[in-house]
C-alpha cells in the first residue's frame, strides 16, 4: 500500500437476477431484458386484475348480443335465465338514467335494464 486509502465499493446486484453490476454507480439492472422483466413482474398483478375484468365485460356483451336475436330492438328475460348463461351483473362499463329515472346498465353498447319480478330487459343502445 502506498498509504493512501482507496474507497471501499460496496458490490451491487441486478434487481431482476442478482448478477453483479458494473459501470455506474446508479445502475439497477445488468441490461433492458432484466429491466423489462423486473418491471412486467411489478404489473402482472394489477394487469391481471385487468383482464379478467375486460373478458367478464366482452363476455356480458356476448350474452347481451345473444339475447338480442333477428335485430329486435328490446328482450324480457329472468334474471335465472341471465345467470344460467354465466352474465356477470356485478360488471358493467357505463349506466344511463333515462327520464323516467329508470336505470340501464350497459356492457359496452348493449344493456339491461332490471325489472319487477326478477325480469330484465335487454337492449341495444341507440347510435346517433
Amino acid at each position: 500500500m502506498n498509504g493512501v486509502l482507496e474507497p471501499i465499493i460496496a458490490a451491487h446486484f441486478c434487481n431482476q437476477c442478482g448478477a453483479e453490476l458494473s459501470g455506474r454507480s446508479d445502475k439497477r439492472f445488468c441490461d433492458n431484458t432484466c429491466r423489462g422483466q423486473y418491471n412486467n413482474d411489478l404489473r402482472r398483478s394489477s394487469n391481471n386484475r385487468i383482464r379478467n375484468i375486460n373478458h367478464t365485460l366482452g363476455k356480458n356483451r356476448r350474452i347481451l348480443e345473444r339475447i338480442l336475436i333477428d335485430g329486435e330492438s328490446s328482450v324480457k328475460i329472468s334474471r335465472d335465465e341471465l345467470l344460467l348463461r354465466s352474465f356477470n351483473l356485478k360488471y358493467h362499463t357505463h349506466s344511463v338514467v333515462n327520464a323516467a329515472g329508470k336505470t340501464y346498465y350497459y356492457c359496452y353498447e348493449y344493456g339491461y335494464l332490471p325489472l319487477d319480478n326478477d325480469q330484465y330487459l335487454i337492449v341495444k343502445e341507440k347510435t346517433e
